[in-house]
């Protein structure tokens, strides 16, 4: 049991650094208009503090067209 919390207490510190980071990347300026600013975010949360060791990730994704 105290394993489990003491991991889900790693988890969202993890996730509260990478929001951090983002934040002071600028990130949260402007609503994201395209995908790709969306998963650019996502992507600085989920990495976590691992953005402050000089890993910057940028999503990119590719909405289907309609045909």
């Amino acid at each position: 049991m105290r394993i489990g919390s003491i991991i889900g207490l790693l988890v969202v510190v993890w996730l509260v650094i990478g929001a951090v980071a983002a934040g002071q990347r600028g990130y949260y300026g402007t609503p994201p208009a395209q995908c790709s600013q969306f998963s650019t975010i996502a992507l600085n949360i989920a990495a976590g503090p691992l953005n402050y060791t000089g890993l910057d990730p940028q999503g990119g994704c590719e909405i289907p067209k309609p045909s």
